[in-house]
């Protein structure tokens, strides 16, 4: 597991940090991972043309010092300064004695680079790049390139970017790293990310990125003494005759993440028997007659009053339940009814249904947009993107790694939310259930993807195989 930390902390690190170093210190630490890095993305350093694109902070310092040590291997190294009289001037200086060479910032000069290194812009950049900053990140754009800390373009503490910003293959961040490498627009900018320890000491964080071995431990290993109950029993409240493949898919879902048993209680009961022949159906059955460890409701099921009612008696157990789809729109008309709930419930929106939710778009800050609305429904938040945040109302958050852009298709969240229900029928805390599930969804969206753009079928039937990657280790 990951920690993830914003730029206040990591400020307050560094300065402690400093305070007990030689002057340069801290910074030659970075300088050397850096150049490190860069050498194994050129492979032959003697000769390459290493274009630097310098701002005035920190991280201009950083790429100047990487220039130095690559040019005192062979590398032709061009620092374009974007601001001369604020570079970095012991940085300026050893780079001239390693034999680079400093220019006025030019696009032309990038088009010629084997490797761009971007040091324009630190963890405190804000509005994203000036004019001249762009047409140097616009030149890079097809070129390998190197981030130092963090793309030039992205806010460090949401992720957030405009439409011109660095795009980066690698990206190497020092100490811990930052929410704008992990969610928003920036996690897609930052390519590989590479964290390097410096030394700096860090409370516990706000928000963290499970790694395989963290959901290997999480999804649910029968034991020999196990049964179809003691695994868990999901019960499933989705699809209706108008959109009986939401049921379908989101019971499929459900039978792939370690419950023993799933029961089907929604609206397109013979779909669900014709297809899944394990799993038991109770049409027009009271939910009180019915034993589960967990619902899974409102995909598919519409926003009628017979959708309402489900809707409603499902939140009025004392049993965990995950709300998807139609399920979070009923839920925005009366939130009171996960609010005042005395049982864990995880939401599931996507943009949409989240300003349904709450009023509003989450905007930039997409995991204090998640925070806030977790502590006010007092509800586990899943809020869906291309970097899927999971909030949980005691303040803390969960970024996942993995996915593609091709899970933005229809029917993919109600595989999601089928998954995750069996995870809670298994026993998991309904925020770690919603975080691995995302995980393990997101590898199946990458599995399935690899032959071409996928289905929201083919998502689900990559699941089995997905849980396999996880499980091993693969």
């Amino acid at each position: 597991m990951r920690n993830v930390y914003r730029v206040e902390q990591i400020r307050a690190a560094e300065a402690a940090l400093m305070g007990d170093l030689p002057h340069g210190a801290l910074m030659q630490r970075a300088a050397s991972a850096l150049a490190t890095s860069c050498a194994c993305i050129l492979g032959r350093v003697y000769g390459a043309r290493v274009v630097l694109l310098v701002g005035a902070g920190n991280n201009g310092g950083d790429a100047l010092f990487a220039g130095a040590r690559l040019a005192e291997r062979g590398a032709r190294v061009t620092a374009l300064l974007l601001s001369p009289p604020r570079a970095h001037a012991e940085g300026l200086l050893a780079l001239d004695r390693a034999g680079g060479r400093c220019c006025p910032a030019r696009a032309d000069l990038v088009t010629r680079a084997d490797l761009v290194v971007d040091g324009i812009l630190g963890i405190g950049g804000r509005g994203g790049l000036r004019p001249e900053a762009a047409e140097l990140a616009q030149a890079a754009t097809h070129l390998p390139t190197v981030a130092v800390d963090l793309p030039s373009g992205v806010d460090a503490d949401t992720g957030s970017a405009e439409d011109e910003a660095v795009r980066a293959d690698l990206t190497v961040t020092f100490g811990a790293l930052k929410p704008g490498l992990v969610v928003g627009r920036g996690a897609e900018l930052a390519g590989e990310v590479r964290l390097v320890d410096i030394g700096l000491e860090l409370a516990a964080a706000e928000l963290r990125v499970l790694e395989a071995p963290d959901v290997q431990a999480l999804l649910p290993r029968p034991e020999s003494s196990d049964d179809k109950y003691t695994r868990g029993v999901v019960g499933v409240v989705a699809g209706s005759t108008q959109y009986s493949g939401a049921g379908v898919l989101c019971t499929g879902a459900a039978l792939h993440g370690g419950a023993g048993m799933v029961r089907y209680l929604g609206l397109a009961p013979d779909e669900i028997r014709s297809r899944y022949p394990e799993v038991v159906v109770h049409p027009d059955t009271e939910l009180s007659q019915v034993r589960v460890q967990s619902y899974v409701v409102g995909p598919g099921l519409g926003t009628g009053d017979a959708a309402r009612a489900l809707v409603e008696d499902v939140l009025r157990t004392d049993l965990p339940v995950i709300v998807d789809a139609d399920g979070v729109t009923l839920v925005a008309e009366a939130p009171e009814l996960v609010r005042d709930r005395n049982a864990p419930t995880v939401l599931t929106p996507h943009d949409r249904e989240f300003a349904r939710l709450t009023g509003a778009l989450p905007g930039a800050d997409r995991v204090g947009a998640a925070l806030q609305a977790a502590r006010r429904l007092q509800a586990t938040v899943l809020l869906k993107g291309n970097a899927t945040v999971v909030a949980d109302p005691d303040g803390s958050a969960f970024a996942n790694p993995t996915g593609t852009p091709w899970l933005g298709t229809a029917g993919s969240g109600d595989v999601l939310s089928g998954f995750i229900g069996s995870l809670l029928a298994g026993g998991l805390h309904p925020t770690l259930a919603a975080a691995a599930g995302a995980y393990v969804h997101g590898v199946a969206g990458q599995r399935a993807a690899a032959d071409g753009p996928p289905s929201a079928p083919d998502v689900q039937a990559a699941l089995r195989a997905a849980v396999r990657d996880v499980a091993v280790g693969d």
